[in-house]
C-alpha cells in the first residue's frame, strides 16, 4: 500500500465499494426469493449474507494491499481514529465509497427492470426500521444493533490487521465476520453496517428508504468510532508487539475491512 498514490487507493475503494453493493444487495434482489414451479429455490437471508461476507473476503484480497480495502464509511472513521489510515484520507475515501454503492446500485437497477413486473419500490434491499424494517424492529433496536454489530466488526478488523496477528488471515477473518454480522441484522435492519451499502440503494428503493437513511450513516459511524479510539487503549498500538511480530503489510498500510 505504502506504494500506491492516492488516486490508486481511491480507484481501489470504489472498485472495492462497488463489488460489496452489487454483490451483496444484487443477491438480495435476484435471488434471495426464487421460484420455479412454485418450489423455492432462492438463497434466503442465509445467502445473502454469505454474499456480503464474500464480497469483502475477495475485496480485501484484491484491493486491500492498494488501498486498505475498507469499502466502508464506518471502517475508514475507525481505521483513522485508530491511526491506521491518515485524516486527509477520510473525505476522499467516504466521497468514492458513495460513488461505488451509487453506481452498483443504478446497475441493480437497470438489471431488475429487465423483467417484466419489476418495481424498484420497496424491492431494492434498502435498509430500515419500523414498517420497513423486515422484522418490525423500532428504531432504537435498529440503532442499537448496528453500532454494536459496526463496532465487533471494526474490532476483528483491526484486531485481524494488527501487526502482532496471524499472516495472511485478516481477509478470511473479516469476511466471515461480516457473513455472521448480516446473519444477526438482516431480520433486524436488512443488516447495514455500511453507509455505503445503504446510500447505494436508498435512493432507488425509495419507499421511505432515503428518509430513514440518517440512521444507516449515524449508528455505523458511531460503532466504528468507539472502536477507533478504544482499540489502541485497550490493545495497544499496532506497532507494539506483546509478543514476537508478525508482519502482514507495511507500517503505514490502512486497516483493511469491508
Amino acid at each position: 500500500m505504502s506504494g500506491s498514490t492516492m488516486v490508486q487507493r481511491l480507484a481501489a475503494e470504489l472498485l472495492g465499494t462497488f463489488w460489496l453493493v452489487l454483490g451483496g444487495c444484487g443477491s438480495a434482489v435476484f435471488a434471495a426469493e426464487v421460484l420455479d414451479n412454485g418450489i423455492s429455490v432462492g438463497i434466503g437471508y442465509l445467502g445473502v449474507a454469505l454474499a456480503f461476507g464474500l464480497t469483502v473476503l475477495t475485496g480485501v484480497y484484491a484491493f486491500g494491499y492498494i488501498s486498505g480495502g475498507h469499502f466502508n464509511p464506518a471502517v475508514t472513521l475507525g481505521a483513522v481514529l485508530a491511526r491506521r489510515t491518515e485524516w486527509k484520507a477520510l473525505l476522499p475515501y467516504w466521497a468514492v465509497q458513495v460513488i461505488g454503492g451509487l453506481l452498483a446500485g443504478l446497475v441493480i437497477y437497470i438489471i431488475a427492470n429487465g423483467t417484466s413486473g419489476f418495481t424498484a419500490t420497496g424491492n431494492m434491499a434498502a435498509n430500515g426500521y419500523g414498517q420497513h424494517s423486515p422484522g418490525g424492529y423500532s428504531l432504537g433496536a435498529v440503532i442499537l444493533a448496528e453500532i454494536v454489530l459496526t463496532a465487533v466488526f471494526l474490532f476483528v478488523i483491526l484486531g485481524s490487521t494488527d501487526d502482532r496477528a496471524p499472516n495472511g488471515f485478516a481477509g478470511l477473518a473479516i469476511g466471515f465476520t461480516l457473513a455472521l454480522a448480516n446473519i444477526v441484522a438482516i431480520p433486524i435492519s436488512n443488516a447495514s453496517i455500511n453507509p455505503a451499502r445503504s446510500t447505494g440503494v436508498a435512493f432507488f428503493n425509495g419507499d421511505g428508504a432515503p428518509a430513514q437513511l440518517w440512521v444507516f450513516w449515524l449508528a455505523p459511524l458511531a460503532g466504528g468510532a468507539i472502536v477507533g479510539i478504544a482499540y489502541p487503549y485497550l490493545f495497544g498500538a499496532r506497532h507494539e508487539p506483546a509478543r514476537p511480530a508478525r508482519h502482514e503489510a507495511a507500517p503505514d498500510q490502512p486497516a483493511p475491512a469491508g
